[in-house]
């Protein structure tokens, strides 16, 4: 489930912080292969190849929906042009009319199945849908000044203003995906430029309302202050568990998303900000317990999740997340995620708690300031009537080995990512899986991956 784009510099996305603005600027090198400075129109593009291979790994047996114990190497593609219009000049009153064409390519490691932590967002889990291009988001973004104060905004094609008030609201309309606004983080939300993994990238516990390809449609609202925001949003869920299609009919099935964020560092003259996240979906939804119950008494011949739906079922969760600048070169950041595991997951992943940290670091020091070094660990886990499903051979829509002998999933993540020139980067990426699919009998798993981005 690749989210295209993300908005991860929150500096130049809210106007920084005053402390932050008091360092003296430092010169870097160009970071794209044209300049785009904003105004009326937005045009620029990306494309991000990932290689992926696997060692093989101990497996004492395998389910469908297993993450391979053989060697294997697999390629994803994925292609974005980013268009956008502001028709007016008003800075109180600016508005943005968004429209993005994708292509994803290529194949996961093992169909993408077996891991909850999966080891490349970019992949689409329905390898049918193909590699044609679709109309990715379509978004009216409408800022509604609420003072004569502005500060500064870095242009991007999620909004081209180059300032805009400092007390605001901000409006979306239209077909999006929600990491692009919910749950951000500077150092661990980019899969083009940062890791790869769905878990470190994401928060693995936020069932957030997606298509397959991690897109949907609806509407958000947000508050920003000098020092803070909040945002809330209101999306269409899809009709089936990891499905293409949406349910548009809101007042049955949807998703319900709101965050704080505080922008405020607890290191002097350096960066931090913390966000509180919340979500509750309402789809047509199983649970675990009614699935293996029906199995126990033999109305099922095998726990089936799926046999088990009802229509308006709830499921929800929060999210932590924070990071903070410590020195010019070094940032840590940090996530913790929690739902009420009872129905399916439906959306992301399968995940029902999750707790990941991890660090990058600037190549300044050896005269390569675009240049990353990143390091991860994220550990994720399912409750009890999740793993009393997949234990007695249930399938849900990423795992099932046909039997389970529980543990955490246990996920490090490491890369480098070099700037050869202008727009153009390599990385390369090594992931090591303890118990894949949250099961002790197989693993630990290595992954290694080598990526090649270009922004234009």
């Amino acid at each position: 489930m690749q989210a295209g784009l993300r908005l991860i510099d929150f500096a130049a996305q809210h106007g920084g912080n005053e402390q932050a603005e008091e360092r003296e600027p430092q010169s870097v090198p160009a970071v794209g292969f044209f300049s785009h400075p904003g105004g009326r129109y937005w045009l620029s593009g990306q494309a991000n190849v990932i290689y992926q291979g696997r060692l093989p790994f101990h497996s004492a047996y395998q389910g469908p929906n297993s993450f391979r114990n053989s060697a294997e190497y697999k390629t994803s593609l994925i292609g974005t042009l980013y268009t956008a219009l502001r028709p007016t000049q008003s800075v109180r009153y600016s508005t943005d009319l968004i429209l993005d064409v994708e292509s994803a390519g290529g194949r996961g490691l093992s169909q993408a199945l077996g891991l909850a932590g999966f080891t490349d967002l970019d992949v689409v889990r329905n390898p049918y849908l193909g590699s044609a291009p679709y109309l990715a988001r379509y978004e009216i973004h409408q800022v509604i000044g609420l003072s004569a104060k502005t500060t500064e905004q870095t242009p991007g094609p999620f909004a081209l203003a180059t300032s805009v008030p400092e007390r605001r609201v901000e409006l979306r309309i239209g077909k999006l995906t929600l990491p692009d606004f919910f749950d951000v983080n500077a150092i661990g939300s980019d899969s083009h430029l940062q890791f790869m993994n769905w878990t470190v990238d994401n928060n693995g516990a936020w069932d957030y309302a997606a298509d397959t390809r991690g897109y949907t449609v609806g509407g958000m609202a947000e508050y920003d202050d000098r020092a803070w925001s909040v945002r809330y949003g209101i999306f269409a869920m899809p009709v089936v568990a990891n499905g293409i299609d949406l349910d548009w009919a809101l007042s049955r099935a949807h998703g319900q998303n709101g965050e704080f964020e505080v922008r405020h560092s607890l290191v002097p003259n350096r960066k931090g900000v913390t966000r509180l996240l919340f979500y509750a979906n309402r789809a047509h939804m199983g649970t675990y317990r009614e699935a293996v119950n029906a199995f126990l008494a033999g109305t099922d011949k095998t726990p089936t999740i799926t046999a088990h739906e009802h229509f308006g079922a709830l499921k929800y969760g929060f999210g932590y997340n924070a990071e903070q600048e410590l020195t010019a070169q070094l940032r840590i950041f940090g996530r913790f995620g929690w739902n009420e595991g009872q129905h399916e997951s439906f959306a992301y992943t399968e995940v029902d708690q999750t707790v990941d940290a991890g660090a990058d670091y600037a190549g300044s020091r050896w005269r390569r300031p675009e240049d990353k070094i990143g390091l991860a660990v994220v550990s994720n886990a399912i409750k009890r009537d999740h793993q009393n499903y997949l234990r007695l051979g249930g399938m849900g829509f990423l795992l099932g080995d046909g039997n389970l002998n529980y543990g955490r999933e246990n996920i490090v993540e490491s890369y480098y990512n070099w700037h050869a020139w202008r727009g153009l980067f390599y990385a390369v990426d090594v992931q090591h899986i303890a118990n894949p699919g949250y099961n002790r009998d197989r693993g630990p798993a290595w992954v290694g991956s080598v990526r090649a981005h270009v922004d234009f």
